[in-house]
């Protein structure tokens, strides 16, 4: 049984380490899986919940500077250069610049408690040039907030906690799509308004001259 134990902290740690920081850097793997996991096995006395909290939160943070640097460096040249989805990856680069110009902080401290973007929000931070200082202070504030907030919730409910976290990351998604739908649409709306105008004013007639 001892043994057992020393297996499961002498893997469970570097593995949640690893698979935070992975999910934070840009790749879809389970973090937020595995610090449930391992808040669920600090609440049977398996893991520290103190050392798995600080973990995720450090994962976090190294992990989305990671990402943040990888979209600073390369993430134009791959939303830009040509091939398949070109159209798509370029309509990503001009949504996201304005966006994350308007709401940067913002889409960096939420992002992190939203299924999707948690996992690319460090990239388009990255690629749409925020810079670095507002991104690492809001970074670091979301990935503290976060890895202490779902902690302690699987913590202290257990194994109902995935169901529970499934449920608020469904919700999320939503909201999100909702969101990001809303606003390509009402910047569509507003490019086509100066269309509009102008056509309308094409097809004014001229006032009439002054009688000298």
């Amino acid at each position: 049984m001892l043994a057992a134990l020393v297996n499961v902290a002498n893997i469970g740690y570097p593995l949640l380490f690893l698979l935070v920081m992975a999910e934070s850097a840009g790749v879809p793997v389970p973090g937020e899986t595995a610090l449930i996991t391992g808040a669920v096995l600090a609440s049977q006395g398996h893991l520290d919940i103190v050392a798995v909290i600080a973990l995720a939160a450090a994962a976090a943070i190294v992990g989305d500077n990671i990402g943040y640097l990888i979209g600073r460096k390369a993430g134009r040249w791959l939303l830009e250069r040509p091939g398949a989805f070109e159209a798509q990856r370029r309509e990503v680069l001009l949504v996201g610049e304005p966006f994350f110009q308007r709401h940067g902080p913002k889409a960096v401290f939420f992002g992190r408690f939203i299924l999707g973007l948690r996992t690319w929000a460090s990239w388009l931070a990255g690629t749409t040039r925020m810079r670095w200082r507002s991104f690492a202070v809001w970074n670091a504030a979301g990935g503290i907030c976060w890895a202490t907030g779902v902690g302690m919730l699987a913590y202290s409910v257990g194994h109902s906690a995935s169901s529970v976290l499934q449920l608020f990351a469904i919700i999320g998604l939503v909201a999100f799509a909702l969101a990001v739908g809303g606003f390509v649409a009402l910047r569509r709306l507003r490019r086509r308004a100066p269309r509009q105008g102008g056509a309308h004013g094409s097809g004014r007639k001229p006032p009439p001259a002054r009688a000298e």
